[in-house]
């Protein structure tokens, strides 16, 4: 076979595999998101032109913008009309970031349905009868401002749907002339867990773990303390532990990180190309009476009606003593190695990226992660204080109380870092909310949070970005943060009005503000053994096979381990959660024995500091008693119909957007065998 025919059979076989990987994608709907990204909420003032009147993605303004558009289109026929002003209005629709955007790529209309094959027409049909001789100026459908007909731009009713509409089949989202109602189904064949099953994997207490981004098997642990080890996850059923040098650290900052009940080491996290780069990233506390480097500006100051002299922190021995911190490191190439020896790193730093002096002891929060779509970093900045005294949660020109966005990989020019502000050494997304309110500063992408701990993207659907919020006096709450969202506190604390018991900073007021309220959340006194105390830990989406009835709920927990919760979204793709309490037992096989609370089965957790995920999406519980993972339930006793004990058995339930994440992941992997296999054979 010479070498043309041998690259044309190449080709043949990868253009298929392109045909059949297209054939294959069934893509999630996303949550109802608006095209800047950010919730529909509610308009203050009905919309007058729109017909989106409720939770849209249009306000007064922008309402009436869409009009004047309208007006100067001049469409004297009047179906043409109607149909043309439905698809600028379609703007307003919840689901307008689906509408208007098709692999990231801004359009000008929203997608039409175009019922292909169907024999009555598609509304994307329906627009081309009705207005293809009808002028239209200032054409949406035209790039040029001039007079247009349809039928100047497209010779036909099929070369118009096939650029301007998209399949009306069962996950996908089109427009038909009404407002979207999405074809959203429920789990019906799935059973709720009986019970969580875990495993015990180590004794060490840590408070973050995250994944080596080169696919393996190995993770990075860190203490409070401020150590951090490259350790290799054993195998489900292995039957081994964690695999963990303690006396060798890949990083250790313990002199530069204050360690005390609410401070230390908060977070870690790996650049997505780490694996090549290097870069590693510490959030983390400091005392700047103890380390020269750490002092940063005090995030209580004039701009947000602070005066840092009359700060009473009940441990701060002066204003902003203590400091949050996120700090860049460098790994030389033996990072991306998977050789056995544990690459070890210098404890200095290379780029100092934010420093803020906190204004007491409490709520700082403090976990930074990588947006999977976007690259950027993200940092969860609690509201600096007890009761948010100053109520700087709800303050645009304060960072406390928010969740910010930072480019780390843009260094800002000294002129940048002026003009806006900026508290360390990083760039601004250009999409950052900033650029619509010109009130926040431009670090923020999302407000009104108390203490955020531990947040996460569904690794199957990025847009749904949850995090646990700490409540203060009632509630816990779990929300689903968007762009320039305000999840209410203090005005709010879950759905219930906010008293403080002294506001030196003044108040907010209810009209005021558009809350998001939470998906998910507990009071206190739900709790099922309640000693007083409650703070929420944010977990995950679960993603994993090994326990096939928990695939596809939210868990999370209590930080006092009395609780753990696995929350539904029924219709799925709704935003509408259930959420069951569920019980959690370990393995009479856990490799390590776990202890269990005296009078029970009940593994003794201690203090559940947080969840996490490794590269098979297998989600852990970091304790202060050790490292737990969760298996499958037939190893307590629990039972799954779904859980595959023998060959033939029935399969486990997916949600849509899970199936198709699991035939695209099984069809690659035959795509590439079978592409591998083409050329070891020599067509």
């Amino acid at each position: 076979m010479t070498a043309s025919h041998l690259m044309m059979k190449i080709m043949n076989i990868f253009f298929f595999s392109v045909t059949l990987f297209h054939l294959l994608i069934n893509p999630a709907l996303s949550l109802p998101l608006c095209t800047d990204s950010t919730a529909p909420l509610p308009s203050k003032t009905p919309l007058v032109f729109c017909n989106y009147n409720g939770s849209s993605c249009c306000d007064s303004s922008v309402d009436s913008n869409i009009q004047k558009q309208f007006e100067s289109m001049n469409v004297s026929q009047p179906a043409c009309a109607s149909v043309l002003k439905s698809i600028l209005c379609s703007r307003c629709d919840p689901f307008s970031a689906e509408l208007f955007t098709i692999k990231t790529v801004a359009r000008q209309v929203p997608v039409l349905c175009n019922s292909t094959g169907s024999s009555s027409n598609s509304f994307c049909e329906t627009v081309w009868d009705t207005c293809q001789n009808v002028s239209i100026t200032n054409s949406p459908f035209s790039p040029s401002n001039s007079s247009n007909k349809l039928t100047d731009i497209w010779q036909s009713r099929s070369d118009f749907c096939n650029a301007i509409g998209g399949p009306s089949v069962n996950d996908s989202i089109c427009f038909n002339g009404q407002k979207v109602s999405p074809n959203i189904t429920t789990n019906s064949t799935k059973s709720t867990p009986t019970g969580m099953c875990l495993e015990k994997i180590g004794n060490s207490s840590y408070l973050d773990m995250v994944p080596h981004t080169d696919g393996s098997s190995r993770a990075y642990f860190s203490n409070q303390k401020g150590q951090i080890w490259l350790a290799t996850i054993p195998e489900v059923g292995s039957g081994r532990g964690l695999v963990l040098d303690e006396s060798n650290p890949f990083l250790d900052l313990t002199d530069e990180v204050h360690f005390d009940t609410l401070f230390g080491l908060m977070s870690i996290a790996l650049h997505p190309n780490f694996a090549q780069n290097g870069r590693f990233f510490a959030s983390f506390n400091c005392d700047k009476t103890q380390t020269p480097s750490c002092a940063g500006r005090c995030a209580c100051n004039s701009d947000v009606n602070c005066d840092p002299s009359k700060l009473t922190s009940d441990t701060a021995a002066q204003p902003c003593q203590y400091q949050t911190v996120v700090a860049e490191y460098t790994v030389n190439g033996t990072a991306s190695s998977r050789a056995s020896v544990i690459p070890t790193v210098s404890p200095v730093e290379v780029r100092r990226i934010f420093t803020m002096g906190l204004p007491s002891s409490a709520h700082h929060a403090g976990q930074i992660l990588f947006g999977p779509n976007d690259g950027y970093l993200y940092l969860m900045m609690g509201d600096g204080d007890t009761g948010d005294p100053y109520n700087f949660a709800q303050n645009k020109k304060s960072l406390l109380g928010k969740i910010m966005r930072f480019d780390v990989d843009t260094v800002p020019s000294e002129s940048e870092i002026s003009s806006l502000g900026l508290w360390g050494n990083y760039s601004i997304p250009r999409d950052n909310p900033y650029a619509e309110d010109k009130d926040l500063l431009p670090e923020i992408w999302a407000l009104g949070v108390m203490n955020p701990w531990r947040c996460s993207f569904d690794s199957e659907r990025p847009s749904y970005f949850m995090c646990g919020d700490v409540g203060q006096n009632s509630y816990e709450e779990v929300n689903i943060i968007t762009k320039n969202g305000n999840y209410g506190w203090r005005v709010y604390e879950g759905t219930s009005v906010y008293t403080p018991e002294e506001s030196p900073g003044g108040n907010t007021s209810m009209s005021s503000i558009n809350p998001i309220f939470p998906v998910m959340g507990y009071k206190h006194t739900d709790l099922s053994k309640n000693e007083g105390s409650a703070a929420i830990t944010g977990g995950f989406f679960y993603r994993s096979t090994t326990d096939p009835c928990l695939y596809g709920s939210y868990l999370f927990g209590d930080l006092y381990a009395h609780n753990m919760w696995a929350g539904v979204e029924t219709p799925e793709n709704s935003g509408t959660f259930t959420m069951t309490n569920i019980t959690f037992s370990c393995a009479k096989d856990s490799p390590v024995p776990c202890d269990l609370v005296p009078g029970s089965e009940v593994p003794a957790l201690g203090y559940l500091f947080s969840f996490a995920q490794d590269n098979n999406k297998d989600v852990y519980l970091l304790s202060s008693s050790g490292v737990y993972r969760i298996v499958p339930p037939s190893r307590c006793g629990y039972t799954c119909a779904y859980e595959s004990r023998t060959e033939g058995s029935t399969p486990a339930p997916t949600s849509p957007s899970g199936s198709s994440a699991n035939m695209l992941k099984g069809s690659c992997k035959s795509l590439l065998l079978l592409l591998l296999l083409f050329i070891g054979l020599g067509y």
